[in-house]
């Protein structure tokens, strides 16, 4: 199989840095700034681009994903220069899904159509809560009226969208998380993202959840939650393909998929990571975190890369179990034999695996392992067992 051929996909991630303001519960590298040059990013993103494109000739591109940060706060001229770039330097698929994440404030929402223009052909959404007071409390700059609307927009300007909703939030009842959901869901065209609310190291939220500034459902809550959340999925034809993401088949992000099938990416931007397969070797790579840092560096050797690093066969195997164990679709024997170079059954402890197999919680089946719906439920700890 030729790189350009991989089924996983090849996928290109620009990160754009920037927020109106910081959600207390995120800990992605996002950043507040009165001014921005985007002339200069512009420009950076076209020089990394380029370093990167040298170092992978030949390859087909199948996704493109704005993230951030707020990517929908940039200039669509911006993302369009990115797109027209990533066509010259690399084949793209002709069903390549080129994605953007959004706010749905009244203000972004009204550039949405100047992304479509732009080449952007799949918005995600944040849309978070439908509540207006879960909404403050966590720290969105959109009110439950905005989100309706950026909803409707999204849907009659792009033929493929979805949004994400943050559910186990505090004082929520299996009935309120009934009613929101069943009105989420008469949105919901072929994806949906949902994530149960957790509290992340460094972010404001952890030190509020220290002081006891609120409480988080318990576990059997939790799992309640969850349930009902698979359940109302499930009737409405949007089958959970990961643990967190729902879809119509055919419909699941093309993106995300290169990375929980241990695809290669490139990961432009401040602190984007990239996984890159060449001349055999795995490559980690990651580029400096912060935003004016980066900048300097692109300026003065047209990348800005901290971290490029050879991935050992034992980390390749963990990197994929960890990945691929969080599909429903699970993880063929054979991804396994080609990142290690030897069978299967040398891949894993046996011993392990069949201790979580009599658990219930993996399984084997045709060519495949596979983490049953307990198993993705505890995900965190069947890792830990099977990985030591």
């Amino acid at each position: 199989m030729t790189q350009a051929s991989d089924p996983r996909g090849f996928g290109i991630y620009i990160h754009w840095p920037f927020c109106k303001a910081k959600c207390p519960y995120c800990d992605f590298n996002s950043h507040v700034r009165e001014r921005i040059e985007e002339a200069d990013w512009r420009d950076s993103y076209l020089k990394e681009l380029a370093h990167y494109a040298a170092l992978t000739p030949g390859r087909t591109v199948t996704s493109i994903f704005f993230g951030g940060g707020t990517p929908s706060l940039m200039d669509p001229k911006t993302a369009e220069t990115v797109i027209d770039a990533v066509a010259r330097h690399w084949r793209m698929a002709n069903d390549v899904e080129i994605t953007l994440e959004a706010n749905p404030t009244s203000v972004e929402g009204a550039k949405l159509k100047g992304f479509r223009a732009a080449g952007i052909n799949r918005v995600s959404l944040g849309i978070q809560a439908l509540d207006d007071v879960d909404l403050k409390f966590l720290g969105r700059q959109h009110n439950h009226q905005e989100a309706l609307a950026a909803l409707d927009l999204a849907a009659n300007t792009f033929d493929r969208f979805t949004f994400d909703l943050i559910y186990a939030r505090p004082g929520q009842t299996p009935q309120l998380w009934e009613k929101e959901l069943a009105r989420a869901l008469t949105f919901a065209a072929d994806h949906i993202s949902l994530y149960q609310l957790t509290i992340e190291t460094g972010t404001v939220f952890e030190q509020a959840y220290a002081r006891g500034d609120f409480v988080l459902p318990d576990e059997d809550m939790q799992a309640e939650l969850f349930e009902m959340t698979q359940a109302m999925l499930g009737a409405a034809g949007l089958a959970a393909y990961e643990i967190s993401n729902h879809a119509r088949p055919g419909s699941e992000s093309r993106h995300n998929l290169t990375y929980w099938r241990y695809g290669d990416y490139v990961g432009i931007g401040p602190g984007a990571h990239g996984r890159l397969t060449i001349d055999g070797r795995k490559l980690a790579t990651r580029q400096h975190r912060a935003p004016e840092r980066w900048l300097e560096m692109v300026a003065t050797q047209g990348h800005a890369t901290r971290q490029s690093d050879d991935v050992p066969v034992d980390a390749r195997i963990s990197e994929l179990a960890m990945m691929g164990l969080r599909l429903a679709e699970g993880i063929p024997f054979t991804r396994f034999e080609a990142e290690a170079g030897r069978p299967f059954a040398e891949c894993l402890d046996p011993a392990r695996l069949r201790r979580l197999g009599e658990g219930g919680f993996l399984e084997s089946r045709d060519g495949r392992l596979m983490a049953t719906d307990a198993g993705r439920q505890r995900l965190d700890a069947l890792l830990g067992e099977l990985l030591g």
